[in-house]
């Protein structure tokens, strides 16, 4: 069974990035090497803060539309929900 993550990542000023994967850890291990050209390689988007699960492909990019769709406030709201201090999700990943 296949699961799609809904994420968020950020660098140290707290610029948001909003993403969907089928595979979270790849997915992040290439924005923290920076080996996807755009955005989360110009801003250094090296931060993994949220992510949420779902089997569901059309769900996850429903849920990804509906948060960029968000005002700022509320999507750092749903951060801290879940990350209060805003710690790197993914920092035991790849010792």
């Amino acid at each position: 069974m296949i699961n799609y993550y809904v994420y968020r990542m950020t660098n140290k000023s707290k610029t948001l990035y909003t993403g969907v994967t089928n595979d979270r850890i790849r997915r992040v291990y290439e924005h923290k090497n920076k080996l996807i050209p755009g955005f989360t390689q110009k801003y250094n988007i090296t931060l993994l803060v949220y992510y949420e699960e779902t089997p569901d492909i059309s769900a996850a990019i429903a849920r990804e539309k509906q948060i960029k769709g968000w005002l700022r406030q509320k999507k750092i709201d749903l951060i801290e929900s879940v990350n209060p201090n805003w710690q790197d999700l993914s920092l035991k990943w790849y010792d």
